[in-house]
This record gives C-alpha cells, structure tokens and sequence, in this order.
C-alpha cells in the first residue's frame, strides 16, 4: 500500500492495520473519487482526553446510512481502535480524530453507489487548535442546501466544497470566515461551525431546521450553558439579530469555543458569556 508524507503526523487504520503517513486509499475507479460517496466525523484528544467521542463514532455511522453506505464498525470497535492509535503518538499537541466511510464500487449507472462496497478507515494526526482570539465573518452569497437536494441529514465529503468557496470568497474581502444562510435567507451557521448570539444576557442558536449539522459541540455546549442558569434559546436567527446581539461566538470540534469579534460592520467584544461557555465546555471535557 502506497503511503506518502504527511505534513504533520499522522496515523491510518484502513484495511486491518496501521499506516504512518498519507495513505493511497483510491483509483480513478473508486466511486467516493468519482460521485463523492464519503462521509467523515471529527473528534478530539487532547490534555489525555476525547471529549463526547462515542457520540462522533455514533454519528459517521448515521451518516453513513444517510448516504447508502453500510458501517461496518461499532462505536465499541472504534473506541478500541482509537486507544490503540493514540498509543503511537507522543507529542503534546491536540489530536484530530477523523473516522470515515466511502464507496468503493459503483452501483446503477455509474451513480448510485454499491453500499456492499462501504470501506473504513480511522485517520489521527496533529491538528493545534486555534486560539480563542476570535474571528471575523463576512455574509456568504453562498446558500445552504436542504435535504431535498444535498445529504444535510450526513457529514458528507460531497457538502464541503460549498463550505470551501464560502469560505475562499469572505477571505476575498479580508474577513476569516463566512457566515451563511439558508435558503429562506434565516441563518444556519459559520462554513465551519455553529453559531450563537447573545442578547441580555439570553443566549440564541439557530434551530435545526434540516439545512445544518447541529453539532456535538453545539450540543453540549448548551446543555452545559443550561445547567449553569442560561436561558438558551433555538429559534430562527435573522441578520437583524446580529446587530442587535451583545456578543457572538461559535462552537466546532476543531477548537471547540471560539469567539467571533466581527460580523460585516458590526463588532463584538469577547464576551462574558461565550468565556463563560468555553471554561464550562473545557472544565466538563477535562473532568471526564
């Protein structure tokens, strides 16, 4: 099997053993090379710890489902393939965890893939997380889709070139990161994260409504938030709701809670309670 350098390190388990660097993993035949039959999670380990990783393992086979593939790991096998990946590592950085599914044959016509033909593989590698310095987002004329016309139900590789011009286009402008809506012009979320608003002291998220992954982080981060006395609210999130808001901030497994200091012309200060979200979400994570 061809393995060629990665730029950090990095460790693959694919095809019953592990392999240190960029694995080869496709031909011009594979159907996740062709049609974009692939669906991924992130997790994350650092300071000794995987933060809600049985919940990213659960949720690759869900998607996977979604696409027409068919998992062929438990979250049980996962989470021992995992201690054992993370055993080969001995740097202090953060370690991202990326457990994914895709096609190998295909099935009608060339489109539909074979599920039959569903391969794994369990990527680790050094990822440091961003500092919670903030970051600025800019209005995408970028939609997201709804699950009438792309897997939103999935984490599939096939959504992300969406996000990748979303984001190529608001750095075009000078800003980070882009802030996207949906197709009724409601906002969903960043091209890489979920987002949150605060008003009064009230915390506002947008609701799921079929176009965004409601993430893990997300997820817990409210839950956290609730259990501390915030009143969190899902609802429906309007631009105008962002000029109104007090402070913004954002939650991904890439680097968990981050603050946003600028969308369009309106600026934010980091704010107490996106501080107070982010010692939370790192005190729980550290505790388990």
């Amino acid at each position: 099997m061809l393995v060629t350098p990665a730029k950090t390190e990095t460790w693959t388990y694919v095809s019953g053993d592990w392999h240190e660097g960029n694995v080869a993993i496709a031909g011009p035949m594979t159907h996740a090379f062709w049609m974009g039959s692939s669906v991924f999670d992130g997790a994350r380990a650092f300071n000794g710890v995987t933060p809600d990783v049985e919940r990213h393992f659960a949720r690759v086979n869900a998607s996977a489902i979604a696409l027409g593939l068919e998992p062929t790991e438990t979250v049980e096998s996962m989470m021992g393939l995992l201690a054992d990946g993370l055993k080969k590592f001995e740097t202090k950085e953060a370690i991202y965890i990326r457990p994914m599914y895709w096609a190998d044959s295909s099935g009608y016509m060339g489109v539909q893939c074979d599920g039959a033909s569903t391969r794994f593989l369990l990527c680790l590698y050094e990822s440091p997380m961003i500092a919670a310095t903030g970051f600025s987002l800019s209005v995408s004329p970028f939609r997201r889709p709804t699950v009438e016309t792309m897997p939103t139900d999935a984490k599939s590789g096939c959504l992300y070139p969406n996000n990748a011009r979303m984001i190529k286009e608001a750095k075009s402008r000078g800003f980070d990161n882009a802030l996207v809506l949906d197709m009724l012009g409601n906002i969903a979320e960043t091209a890489t994260s979920n987002l949150f608003l605060v008003e009064d002291g009230v915390v506002r998220t947008p609701a799921p409504n079929g176009s965004f992954l409601a993430g893990i982080t997300r997820d817990r981060t409210i839950s956290l938030l609730r259990d501390k006395g915030y009143t969190v609210e899902e609802t429906r999130l309007t631009l105008a709701d962002v000029h109104r808001a007090d402070e913004a901030f954002s939650t991904g497994n890439h680097s968990k809670v981050i603050p946003i200091n600028q969308i369009d012309d309106t600026h934010f200060q980091a704010g107490h309670v996106g501080e107070d979200a982010r010692t939370l979400y790192m005190d729980w994570a550290r505790a388990g």
